[in-house]
């Protein structure tokens, strides 16, 4: 039986015996770092997973679709110009007044991508290969300055990557934004478990622990006291995206505007699917409730149906762009298990694990239950929540692979499309392919613009057009 310890104490009682089964193995400096971790779980919340999750059969259950339909949404094309322009005015007097402020999920790692080190570290852009991280900090600058409001950054980590991605600012000088308005906090983490809700040990002096999903974002906002900060700094709306996207609308007075106007506690962006197979969450409404349905979980016959007007009906596609409310959040990030809680997913995984006699395990198919938490479930909860249309050629390409599909190249290229379709909006003699594609490479810093309406300004401040060569940088 391991050394006195109260947290161990805990463990036992709680039948969770086994995460110290080789405690007093263990050199000093692994024994504070395994209690360091035991201390990160909350024993009481992994019972009730065990009881509600991990308790039924072998498999996770299903997702209940009755009832289902597709979500409403304000389109953008063809939509209401009057409502649009009143919305994005509304934004932009939000923004005056400071009361927005921006968060990243950057939890990632670029291993997809080949790449060692920080997703959000990864240089992304097509001429001067700009990291992601440096993309979002000049796209910020540039708004605080055009609104006249500074804006605080909140910049979700991991475990694994925060003190990383807290060096490579200092190195760069936060980029020019003010480092007292960008605030790191990590990520949490969950416990796997076996099927029988026993606690896995990576190793001797190690829990199988692993993030607990981008809903995870709104207990760590709270656990941060990022939300008393905006609290205290008069800061009421939260624009969430993911750090893979450097085409995004990070500051967007429309969509702010649409979210507060509807006195909306939690906003979305879509974009119309692509095709039916396009690996995009789903926009439905279930039972009077807005709700997101994984592509994993819509049957491919629903996904495929199409309405009078040869469109998909389950067109209104998730691509993880949200406005919170900051009371909303505070709401949601309860652990209670209560019925406004954020719900917790089960994920039977492959989970390298240690046995009862302390050897390695290298399971060749499930052997336990991971829990994660995913944003997208706080929308039913949200009081008068929405979803707005957004054009994917402005908001949306992700690096996510090395090759093909969301990958660098394809995110260069839309970032290029992008260039150049203002600068051909302006009069600019630009030549691009069938799908807006120009035959140079450019690059428009988001000083000079970040998005149509900044880079109108700085275009109508132009004394002389520059010339179109290979490798434009606009500044």
């Amino acid at each position: 039986m391991p050394s006195a310890h109260p947290l161990i104490t805990e463990f036992q009682r709680a039948g969770q015996a086994q995460v110290f089964a080789f405690f007093d193995e263990l050199a000093p400096d692994a024994q504070a770092h395994l209690l360091a971790e035991a201390a990160e779980i909350d024993l009481a919340e992994i019972d009730r997973l065990n009881r509600t999750l991990v308790a039924q059969s072998g498999a996770a259950a299903g997702v209940n679709l009755s009832g289902l339909v597709p979500a409403p949404y304000e389109p953008l094309v063809g939509g209401d110009a009057v409502a649009w322009e009143r919305a994005k005015r509304a934004g932009e007097e939000a923004l005056r007044a400071g009361r927005v402020a921006a968060f990243t999920v950057a939890g990632g790692q670029g291993t997809r991508l080949g790449y060692d080190g920080p997703k959000g570290t990864f240089p992304v852009t097509p001429v001067l290969g700009k990291t992601l991280f440096q993309v979002f900090a000049e796209k910020l600058l540039a708004a605080g300055r055009r609104y006249g409001r500074p804006l605080h950054w909140f910049i979700m980590t991991s475990h694994q990557n925060h003190a990383a991605t807290e060096a490579f600012f200092a190195e760069h000088n936060f980029f020019g934004c003010d480092a007292a308005r960008v605030h790191f906090f990590r990520q949490g983490r969950m416990p796997a478990v076996d099927f029988s809700g026993k606690i896995l040990l990576e190793s001797k002096g190690s829990i199988a622990l692993s993030p607990d999903g981008h809903g995870g974002s709104l207990r760590a906002l709270d656990r941060s006291g990022a939300l008393e900060l905006m609290k205290r700094e008069g800061i009421d709306t939260l624009s969430y995206f993911q750090v893979d996207n450097p085409l995004v609308r990070a500051i967007d007075p429309s969509f702010i505007g649409w979210h507060l106007l509807r006195g909306s506690e939690m906003s979305s962006k879509m974009v119309p699917k692509a095709y039916a197979e396009e690996k995009l969450g789903h926009f439905c409404a279930q039972n009077g409730r807005l709700v997101v349905v994984e592509y994993s979980d819509l049957p491919m016959p629903m996904q495929r149906e199409t309405d009078a007007s040869g469109q998909l009906r389950y067109r209104a596609g998730s691509i993880a762009l949200h406005l919170l409310d900051r009371e909303f959040i505070r709401r949601m990030a309860r652990s209670d298990g209560s019925a406004v809680a954020l719900p917790f997913h089960r994920a039977d995984k492959k989970i390298p694990a240690i046995d009862a006699a302390g050897q390695p395990v290298k399971p060749a198919q499930a052997n336990g239950v991971k829990f994660e938490l995913f944003v997208f479930d706080a929308l039913p909860f949200a009081q008068n929540p929405l979803v707005i249309e957004t054009l994917r050629a402005g908001d949306f390409s992700p690096v996510k692979n090395a090759e093909g599909l969301d990958s660098p190249q394809t995110c260069r290229d839309d970032q290029r499309r992008q260039f150049a379709r203002w600068l051909k909006a302006h009069g600019a003699a630009l030549v691009t392919d069938a799908t807006g594609l120009p035959a140079i490479n450019l690059e428009v810093a988001p000083s000079f613009g970040y998005d149509e309406d900044s880079f109108a300004e700085s275009w109508a401040r132009q004394t002389v057009q520059p010339a179109l060569v290979d490798g434009l940088v606009l500044v």
